[in-house]
């Protein structure tokens, strides 16, 4: 029987080499002499070339002091390429010097070309994944060193880099596979058209995430509302926006749901204005309460001292004259927040009670009508009748009032 092109090529490329060499390729054939056994070698083989590169995955972010990162990177990056271009160079000789790829090559015509082919451009993927990573960490590396640079800026850049360089691969494999460009734009453009109507809401969230990039109504680090959700912008991507609320939770948020939805930047200008109420007194002199609450709130640390703190009257409650007390802080977040919030409140109760200013509690006065007392009633006004009012008249109400005292014990 003859061996198919492919496995005689491979076994001259074998022969060619040293008697060791050939040897060490002979061996591994024959350690595998099956089909199942070839497949868990594949499998075992794959799953350690997973592994390792995962483990570089975690290197990456290791800090060594012997070198400098962008060196570190690129020497991890390529450990991990080689390891990766090992493990498929074993597989494929592995399955080509046992036979089956010759077959299945003479059984569906396939020479020894398209296999050079499907090597390239799997190559020209792996190459375009390992490209975009080592441009990510140099960008921010870059980004790092230069204050100028922001977290939003830099996640553009990255970006557009990474489009950028997906297309180029895909052009470089339509070169490798000489592909109808005229063609394969016909069908890209009836495609295009199916996958718009099919995928819309995606294509919106996409183009919403490019214009929420370049717009920047918001950065990563800001303290955002959109709609019902509210916390910290962590990442922007081209199709979603991820935020961390203040109990810890990551929400995704697609993008065009972002510009569609009502949008608050809380930290926008680096500063932000609380607004906390304060009730006194009607008796109260309500300038001097606010006085009283500015002076205490000027004095605390955990608030800006300019802009100044201010105090002013909001409107007339149930019970009390409801005052704003309304100081600023620095470089907002959630824990910034809370903590001029719970310290305004607590000096501002403190100073009204050395100063004798009350703080009321929502009171209700209640009365009893006399039932004894004449109704007046004019020549205008027509007799209540058990149908009009009810079913009570207007005779019986008083009397079935409870009276002042029995609505207090209940």
């Amino acid at each position: 029987m003859i061996r198919p092109a492919l496995a005689v090529a491979l076994s001259r490329l074998a022969s060619a080499g040293t008697p060791l060499q050939s040897e060490a390729l002979l061996d591994i054939a024959s350690l595998f002499p099956t089909f199942e056994l070839r497949v868990a070698a594949s499998v075992l083989v794959t799953v350690a070339v997973v592994a390792i590169w995962r483990v570089g995955a975690r290197l990456h972010d290791t800090e060594v002091d012997a070198v400098s990162m962008p060196v570190w990177h690129l020497s991890v990056t390529m450990l991990r390429l080689v390891v990766v271009v090992a493990g498929g160079a074993f597989v494929f000789a592995l399955w080509s010097l046992s036979g089956d790829i010759g077959t299945i090559s003479a059984q569906y015509d396939l020479n020894r070309r398209t296999f050079v082919r499907i090597g390239l451009s799997a190559a020209s993927v792996v190459g375009a994944y390992v490209l975009t990573s080592v441009l990510g960490r140099f960008i921010k590396e870059i980004a790092s060193t230069r204050p100028e640079i922001s977290d939003h800026q830099r996640e553009i850049i990255y970006r557009i880099a990474q489009v950028t360089t997906y297309l180029a691969t895909l052009a470089v494999i339509l070169g490798i596979w000489r592909a109808d460009l005229g063609g394969f734009l016909v069908g890209a453009g009836f495609l295009g058209i199916v996958v718009g109507m099919a995928a819309r809401q995606t294509l919106g969230a996409l183009i919403a995430g490019f214009v929420i990039m370049f717009s920047r109504p918001f950065e990563i680090g800001d303290w955002v509302e959109v709609g019902d959700h509210e916390g910290i912008v962590t990442e922007i991507t081209v199709v979603n926006t991820r935020i961390q609320t203040f109990d810890g939770e990551f929400v995704m948020i697609p993008n065009d749901v972002v510009s569609s939805e009502s949008l608050v930047n809380r930290s926008r200008k680096g500063r932000l204005r609380l607004d906390v109420e304060v009730g006194v007194d009607y008796d109260t002199d309500v300038d001097r309460a606010a006085e009283v609450a500015q002076a205490t709130v000027e004095d605390l640390d955990e608030v800006l001292s300019v802009p100044k703190p201010q105090v002013v009257a909001k409107r007339f409650g149930d019970s009390a004259v409801v005052l704003g007390v309304r100081p600023w802080i620095d470089r907002p977040s959630a824990r910034r927040w809370w903590r001029a919030r719970t310290a305004t409140i607590s000096a501002v109760s403190e100073a009204f009670d050395e100063a004798d200013i009350t703080i009321p509690f929502p009171q209700r006065a209640l009365s009893e009508r006399d039932p004894s007392g004449p109704i007046p009633l004019t020549d205008a006004r027509p007799e209540a009748s058990p149908e009009t009012d009810g079913g009570v008249e207007s005779g019986e109400v008083g009397n079935d009032a409870p009276s002042g005292s029995e609505e207090a014990d209940r």
